[in-house]
């Protein structure tokens, strides 16, 4: 069950993280568009901007998991690679169990209000011309908060269950 259920987390942040990435693309095309129309035809629009802005956190946010799923963050691996498996699932268990479960948590309920509050008020850009969805904006903390906590879980599984196979051998 650990395992199916790990799977199915991994499926979901995996999804989310392919849908996201797509949004590095348009970030980059929105942001080519912007210099050539403000330095080429002497035009700009807060709006494009701010996309820019939203791509760029949701790239962050809402792809953090899947990089976290894929072992693509940043690790000091000084000694982490002469590690065996054994001694490496160790690390990870505690590290998901001690620092990334606790933090996704605590970023979660600190952040809850906060974004119900932007949503009560459908709160938009303070800038003339700006987008009026910053309440969006802001619930990406939560997404990020919710697939964090779940990759957490994930990674719990999967690393309690290395070790139990280790020690059943």
């Amino acid at each position: 069950m650990l395992k199916q259920t790990a799977h199915i987390i991994d499926t979901i942040n995996g999804l989310l993280g392919r849908v996201i990435s797509y949004a590095t693309f348009a970030m980059a095309l929105i942001m080519f568009a912007i210099v050539v129309l403000r330095y080429g035809f002497n035009l700009g629009w807060i709006a494009m901007q701010e996309s820019v802005m939203y791509l760029h956190a949701a790239v962050f946010l809402l792809g953090s998991a899947f990089t976290f799923q894929q072992n693509g963050h940043v690790r000091v691996d000084v000694f982490y690679r002469k590690f065996s498996d054994k001694q490496q699932a160790k690390v990870n268990l505690f590290g998901s169990l001690v620092f990334m479960l606790p933090v996704s948590l605590y970023i979660g309920i600190i952040c809850y209000q906060y974004v119900m509050d932007s949503w009560q008020l459908f709160e938009g850009s303070r800038e003339p011309g700006g987008l009026p969805f910053v309440y969006i904006l802001k619930s990406f903390l939560l997404v990020f908060a919710i697939s964090m906590t779940l990759q957490a879980l994930s990674d719990i599984a999967t690393q309690s269950l290395k070790l139990l196979q280790r020690e059943a051998k």
